[in-house]
């Protein structure tokens, strides 16, 4: 005969294994499950700040787009409307290489009191500045046009306001070493942001005889702050250009000549001229208009701007 089949319960100590092995199974879901969260937050953050600091290091990159536009092929030069130039090359590098190319624009008389130093703006290059030099020739001096290194035919690289100063810095050395100019004969003459960059090399330069702002650009750094990928990215710790107005044309020593242009009645846009009111030296002020003779305007008050600037020291 068969032995009956007994059922043993299970002894304290294989269940008191059990449950702990259970708990230690929960614990152990518990620190995995948590640890994963953990994990993937920071894997997330991680991405997050490289694809931050990715767009940041763009930003920083390829901001100066948004503010300069240069071009390399001179379309035009002073032969176009009659003027008679020379091309020159200077400011070069140790290995003797010439970093900025320009034009020499005598002036028509050989007993020209004045040579300008013109400065172009943000847009192009030299090709589309020779209608802005004839009523500086038909005014009687002498003109150093030249393109900032990105410009033209000038040496490649990224324009910053950095830049635009030490190549304005390099057409003084070019006039004084070269042509021997003092610089009680010079003056400077900007047009657009070259407005603004001639404001802020006069007042670098009080021995200068004056300078001729046309046009000169409110805040032009909003360009670069008013764009959407700005918002982004701390834009302003990114990018170094200021451009201030307001500063150097209270310690503007030197006569100024100021051309406000109107804008057109299609786009019409308020002027500021807070800059201008805050220079205390001596200083003149014209108005122009959309019409074909505001050239014609501007060469008449620069000639008499011109014919009041001091000679020796004093004012005629």
């Amino acid at each position: 005969m068969s032995k009956p089949i007994t059922h043993r319960k299970p002894s304290r100590t294989a269940a008191r294994s059990a449950t702990v092995a259970n708990g230690s199974l929960n614990v152990l879901q518990t620190v995995s499950a948590r640890w994963m969260a953990g994990a993937v937050a920071t894997v997330l953050l991680a991405a997050t700040l490289c694809v931050w600091g990715a767009l940041c290091l763009t930003f920083w990159q390829g901001s100066w787009q948004l503010l300069y536009h240069p071009a390399a092929a001179i379309t035009s030069t002073p032969a176009n409307v009659g003027l008679a130039f020379d091309s020159v090359d200077f400011a070069a590098t140790e290995s003797g290489q010439p970093q900025l190319h320009g034009w020499w624009v005598p002036s028509a008389s050989s007993g020209s009191r004045f040579t300008a130093i013109y400065l172009h703006g943000a847009d192009g290059n030299i090709g589309g500045t020779v209608e802005a030099l004839v009523p500086l020739h038909a005014a009687g001096v002498n003109i150093l046009d030249f393109d900032y290194r990105g410009y033209g035919m000038s040496q490649f690289i990224h324009p910053s306001e950095e830049s635009w100063r030490e190549d304005a810095e390099s057409a003084f050395g070019y006039l004084r070493d070269t042509r021997h100019i003092l610089a009680g004969a010079l003056i400077l003459t900007g047009r657009g942001l070259g407005a603004n960059l001639a404001l802020e090399m006069a007042v670098a330069h009080p021995e200068i005889a004056g300078v001729v702002l046309d046009n000169p650009l409110d805040r032009p750094t909003d360009a670069i702050f008013n764009d959407s990928r700005a918002r982004l990215v701390p834009a302003h710790a990114l990018v170094r250009d200021q451009w201030e107005s307001d500063q150097p044309a209270t310690s503007l020593r030197i006569p100024s000549l100021w051309f406000y242009r109107m804008p057109p009645k299609s786009k019409p846009r308020p002027i500021n001229t807070e800059a201008y009111d805050k220079v205390t030296a001596r200083k003149m002020r014209v108005w122009l208009d959309n019409s074909p003779e505001a050239e014609t305007n501007s060469g008449f008050a620069l000639s008499r701007w011109l014919d009041d600037l001091p000679q020796n020291g004093r004012y005629r």
